[in-house]
């Protein structure tokens, strides 16, 4: 007899682990590996949406300078742009930079970041909200790929790793995710383009 046959729920775990394996498309060793030709090449290829959770994303800005401009590019051409930065005034980024040792130089940088997108929010299709939310990693959704960049405790975000995934089904990492970004964007404030 088959072994699905005897066991009809047993091929299920290791279905489900191969559907996770198959999903995970690289492994960063941390961010700053992440060849900037990939990050440009996700965010030009977007059709439907990207979605960014971050506590300050300047590296966003610093690695390529056009990014506000690309984004907007982006949001006129339809795709749904929505960008989620840490509240410089919160309580999650003052605990996060007192954890890393950087005190108020993490606001700082969410100041500064927040500087490239000012314009961003009059654009039909571009959201930009502020949250107070502790982020376990950083999520950067471009359609049905994902780059998850996870937080690792009292180090800064760009010397941890990243995983690039790519959506399968509903029931991968990809829509953990998904789920998580939805999560922390639905308690967000709207940001009008003061820093």
């Amino acid at each position: 007899m088959d072994e699905t046959y005897l066991w009809p729920t047993a091929g299920e775990s290791s279905r489900s682990q191969a559907l996770l394996q198959a999903e995970l498309v690289e492994l960063h060793r941390d961010r700053a590996s992440v060849p900037r030709d990939v990050w440009l090449s996700l965010l030009s290829s977007a059709r439907e949406c990207i979605d960014v959770l971050v506590f300050s994303g300047t590296f966003m800005a610093q690695t390529n300078p056009q990014v506000a401009a690309m984004l907007r590019e982006r949001a006129e051409a339809g795709v749904r742009v929505r960008l989620c930065f840490g509240d410089p005034q919160g309580e999650a980024v003052a605990i996060r930079g007192k954890d890393e040792g950087i005190g108020d130089a993490l606001a700082a940088k969410i100041r500064a970041s927040l500087t490239y997108y000012r314009g961003l929010p009059d654009v039909v299709d571009c959201e930009v909200r502020l949250h107070d939310t502790t982020l376990y990693n950083s999520i950067f959704r471009y359609d049905d790929n994902m780059m998850i960049n996870p937080h690792i405790w009292g180090q800064p975000a760009s010397a941890n790793p990243v995983l690039q995934l790519q959506r399968l089904d509903a029931t991968g990492w990809f829509d953990q995710y998904l789920g998580s970004f939805e999560a922390v964007w639905e308690t967000a404030s709207p940001w009008t383009g003061n820093v």
